[in-house]
């Protein structure tokens, strides 16, 4: 994304099954990148809506309902970044 965006460097682009499990990757992987890299992510958004964003400077992490990624379609809107690993 950082030939593409000014704001950051990459999306990490995921989906949970459920609201209790969008929320358990949020607050995982604040907790992760604090601990392990020193970094702050500023969370926004709601499981139960279906879209959750953390922000961490560089790094933006999207974690999506099944129905809200198939709806905002992240990866088509910003088809012209470079996927750099994709597992399903």
């Amino acid at each position: 994304m950082k030939d593409i965006v000014s704001f950051t460097d990459y999306f990490i682009i995921c989906t949970g099954t459920s609201d209790r499990m969008v929320d358990a990757l949020a607050n995982a992987s604040i907790e992760d990148i604090r601990a392990n890299h020193k970094k702050k992510g500023k969370k926004q958004g709601f499981a139960r809506d279906g879209w959750v964003i953390v922000d961490f400077g560089d790094v933006v992490l999207h974690l999506f309902s099944p129905d809200q990624r198939e709806f905002y379609n992240l990866e088509e809107l910003w088809e012209d970044g470079k996927v750099l690993l994709r597992v399903q």
